[in-house]
């Protein structure tokens, strides 16, 4: 790690003074005097310690950007360490609140050091992580959120990069603000973000609701809350019947969870892949669904990285999944080629393909070729393939399958629309899929909830 971990460099992009100073981020996270220091004289620029959060043991640490600029050196880094280890320990989460120049220059190679203990750290530990950025972070500061479970960025002044503007500016030329180059509005976008807060009282809030998914502990139990019932009406009731009409899968998903409460992470990372949390009965769930409203719910090599890394991570830390299957395929183009769809969408059968926590599809209307495999089809493993009574299924949609299989009647003359309707009748039914033992059952809409809740219920 080179000069961009200079505190220096981030200095002249920082925004002016967050509202709350490191202590009162805790403060405002933890219950109400539960906060209790930990290594007050030695923490260098850190402070850190125990507390909880809805009566939940956890450990916590925030920088103090008044202390050197935030930058980090060897008695900070330790601080760290111990805080992460203290927790992996203990078997509690452990949140971090990220505001630092990186590496102090004035250490030279032993704050380098400190950043590789952490990162060590943070990729060994067995309980969740959570990265919060409150301010402009470079070089270990910006590498370190991402090996961790979640990340999220408070305000317009949270900023990540690996090179700050001004080193930029001297080796490229290129002149761009800390905003431009590592703001929310980019980092929603690249994936590395996966949930933002306006202020640090919403950033408490969420994060409080993210934990509440977590176990504490790899192996441990997940954290339950009484039921409630999803909200009122269909899950279908906002779903045109016409499948090249689009519409929310989200409004799908609050009326199969409880309280129709829905915690989605990376929205605005590859829209047309929607991952995120939510309760059945009182446990947690994971939910990835294709989005009908973006790009129709083609599938393409982003929304394959995120969809393999939703799912890599639902699995380990055992919270079951619930496949919500609505594509009509992968995108095609030289793009996706050369963006290595090939690569990245083998990922997300992997993930699929290995994962061992509960997993339900439910094929909502339509679920063609590829995308029928890569979206948790029977044959990759999983326990439980539902399907609306509406629903097709097949090598690929009809309008393009006649292109293949009718090209001579085509050429004759032969009207298209008919043909097409002729081989969806034939081929494309869901009926046909369940009676060949693809789908292990074909269910209302209204029942969906109520099967994917037995089943989770007879795994646990």
């Amino acid at each position: 790690m080179s000069t961009e971990a200079a505190a220096s460099d981030v200095a002249v992009t920082a925004e002016p003074e967050p509202p709350l100073p490191a202590i009162a981020r805790i403060e405002l996270l933890c219950d109400e005097g539960s906060f209790h220091p930990i290594r007050s004289e030695s923490g260098d620029g850190v402070i850190a310690g125990s507390g909880r959060v809805a009566g939940r043991p956890i450990r916590v640490w925030s920088q103090n950007v008044k202390h050197k600029g935030g930058s980090l050196g060897q008695g900070g880094g330790a601080t760290i360490v111990s805080t992460i280890q203290a927790a992996d320990k203990a078997g509690v989460p452990v949140v971090g609140f990220l505001h630092s120049g990186g590496a102090r220059l004035q250490e030279g190679i032993g704050a380098l050091g400190a950043y590789a203990s952490i990162f060590r750290a943070t990729s060994r530990a067995k309980v969740p992580q959570i990265s919060v950025i409150v301010g402009p972070c470079a070089g270990g500061a910006a590498y370190s959120p991402s090996l961790g479970t979640l990340v999220m960025m408070v305000g317009d002044g949270a900023q990540m990069f690996l090179t700050g503007p001004r080193v930029i500016a001297k080796v490229t030329r290129e002149q761009v603000t800390g905003v431009e180059l590592g703001g929310p509005r980019v980092h929603r976008k690249s994936g590395v973000s996966h949930v933002e807060a306006d202020d640090d009282a919403e950033a408490a809030d969420l994060i409080r609701q993210a934990l509440s998914y977590f176990p504490s502990t790899l192996g441990a139990p997940l954290p339950f809350r009484e039921p409630v019932d999803p909200l009122a009406g269909a899950p279908d009731a906002t779903i045109p019947k016409n499948q090249r009409l689009v519409y929310d899968v989200r409004d799908v998903t609050r009326h199969l969870l409880d309280g129709g409460e829905f915690f989605e992470l990376s929205k605005r990372y590859a829209k047309n892949m929607v991952v995120g949390f939510g309760r059945i009965d009182g446990h947690p769930v994971g939910v990835i669904a294709n989005q009908p409203r973006y790009l129709g719910g083609v599938l393409d090599a982003v929304s394959s990285d995120k969809g393999a890394w939703f799912v890599n991570m639902c699995d380990r830390w055992g919270i079951p999944l619930v496949v919500l299957s609505d594509t009509p395929g992968y995108r095609p183009g030289t793009r996706q080629e050369r963006e290595g769809v090939l690569r990245r969408g083998a990922e997300l059968l992997r993930a699929f393909s290995v994962a061992e926590v509960p997993r339900v599809t439910v094929t909502l209307r339509q679920a063609y070729g590829g995308a029928y495999i890569v979206m948790n089809c029977r044959d990759l493993g999983n326990d439980l393939t539902l399907a609306w009574p509406g629903a097709r299924i097949g090598v690929m949609g009809a309008p393009q399958a006649i292109e293949i299989v009718k090209r001579r009647e085509l050429e004759a003359g032969a009207d298209a629309d008919e043909l097409a309707a002729a081989y969806e009748e034939e081929h494309l039914p869901v009926a046909i899929a369940a009676k060949q033992g693809f789908i292990d059952e074909i269910v209302t809409p209204a029942q969906t909830r109520e099967r994917i809740a037995a089943h989770f219920e007879a795994s646990r």
